[in-house]
């Protein structure tokens, strides 16, 4: 076997001496996301991270497990708050059942198109950033979904027609309304909705254009009645002390990208909404416009809905209603 020149060793030690170096340096985050690839929260996300490695320098790669494949949906903030994973992304308002005030965005027809969600979130971030400080948790940035409609194998006409439906829920919010309504509330994450349907375990749901083309609701409902009646939001948290270990500018490179991901999620979800409801129209679903009767029967479901979540929500739902409203 051929011997390596002296000359060229000596040049290739440094290389390898800084190759080592740099690979001792850089750090692979695991990222959880309950959503597919093809939703648009989780293409944004996955922008995001290859922003952090081309800001970083590979110096900080965050791998995205997504569609709930390294942790479920309700046990993702439970995961970055232990440590188990240093990032993540859920959506806000499944902490409703820990503070009123998580579950704001989700308060039917308190914020019903983007102008009002975006200062709904303004007013919202402010009061709920310290609730996640006590968990060792720091909001990166949030994107709202598209107004939400509502999916049923059958015109709905009236509150009345709800009565007795089975109804997909996924926080205690949604849960209410369903309650509130005459509906019977079952859980069912993202993943799972064709399934549910199709066995019988939900025959109706309120969720975004996007969960249901993405879900090729086609398959399973024959009406989406477009009542916007929220504009719910997700979130991308950090475990603080994950983030606190990380070098200045690698945390400052972090921050900047997660500026960026916010302001280009809500544009992709402005374009998201007009686009998946031609996709449902295209595959033959009944797109209804609301009856007034229906929609006054909604905002009634809301209004009482409002007056409880005022209460359980106690100073600080007080104080972010007052920032909303300015």
């Amino acid at each position: 076997m051929k011997r390596v020149p002296r000359m060229i060793c000596s040049l290739l030690v440094p290389f390898f001496v800084l190759s080592l170096a740099a690979l001792a340096f850089a750090e692979t985050w695991d990222m959880p996301t309950p959503y597919p690839d093809a939703t648009f929260h989780t293409v944004n996300i996955i922008q995001f991270a290859e922003d952090v490695k081309q800001a970083t320098g590979g110096k900080l790669e965050i791998k995205v497990h997504s569609a709930g494949s390294l942790f479920k949906h309700p046990e993702i903030k439970n995961a970055v708050r232990g440590g188990q994973v240093p990032i993540g992304e859920f959506f806000v308002s499944l902490l409703s059942n820990e503070n009123a005030v998580f579950g704001a965005d989700s308060q039917p027809f308190l914020a019903t198109n983007y102008d009002d969600a975006a200062k709904l979130w303004a007013a919202q971030k402010p009061i709920i950033a310290p609730l996640l400080e006590r968990q060792k948790l720091m909001a990166l940035f949030s994107v709202p979904w598209p107004p939400q409609g509502l999916y049923t194998k059958k015109e709905i006409n009236t509150v009345d027609d709800l009565k007795g439906i089975k109804f997909r829920t996924y926080n205690a919010t949604l849960e209410k309304f369903a309650n509130t309504a005459g509906a019977a509330p079952t859980q069912v994450e993202v993943p799972d909705i064709p399934q549910a349907f199709s066995t019988g375990r939900v025959e109706a749901m309120i969720t975004s254009p996007s969960t249901g083309a993405n879900s090729k609701a086609w398959d399973f409902v024959e009406y989406f009645t477009d009542i916007q009646a929220w504009v719910p939001k997700n979130i991308v948290v950090v475990n603080k002390s994950a983030f606190d270990k990380l070098d200045k500018d690698v945390q400052t490179a972090v921050l900047e990208a997660a500026k960026t991901a916010e302001m280009r999620g809500w544009e992709m979800s402005k374009k998201e909404t007009a686009e998946k409801i031609a996709i449902m129209k295209e595959n033959g679903m009944n797109i209804v416009t609301p009856n007034a009767e229906l929609m006054d029967g909604l905002k009634k479901v809301g209004d009482s809905m409002l007056a409880d979540w005022k209460e359980a929500a106690g100073k600080d739902g007080e104080a972010l209603l007052q920032g909303y409203m300015k």
